[in-house]
């Protein structure tokens, strides 16, 4: 068992918009990114998990040409509104790092 920051060489977090947040994990190694793949611990269900919205609110990606999973979800507060406390989104990818990899 491994967690994911341990075998992934990128994750991060950022605006996509006013609105919206997108995260990046992405591998150097090849067969790191198979791993995560094939175990399907990284999905789009694990990430409405995690940030608590529905899987159906949540865009998923897995880029196997750039060894990475894109997701995306909306911003729980917009961008600069009153109670926004990260206002990059830069450090929403937190929850992501400690996900169970098998």
């Amino acid at each position: 068992m491994a967690k994911l920051y341990e075998l992934a060489s990128l994750v991060r977090s950022k605006n996509a918009g006013p609105f919206a947040l997108t995260f990046d994990i992405l591998f150097n190694r090849q067969e790191d990114f198979e791993r995560v793949k094939r175990s399907g611990a990284v999905s789009g269900q694990a990430v409405a998990r995690l940030y608590g919205v529905s899987a159906n609110e949540v865009r998923f990606f897995v880029c196997d040409n750039a060894r990475a999973f894109k997701a995306s979800i909306r911003r729980p507060t917009f961008q600069g509104d009153i109670g926004d406390c990260d206002n990059h989104g830069g450090q929403q990818f937190a929850p992501l790092l400690d996900i169970d990899i098998p």
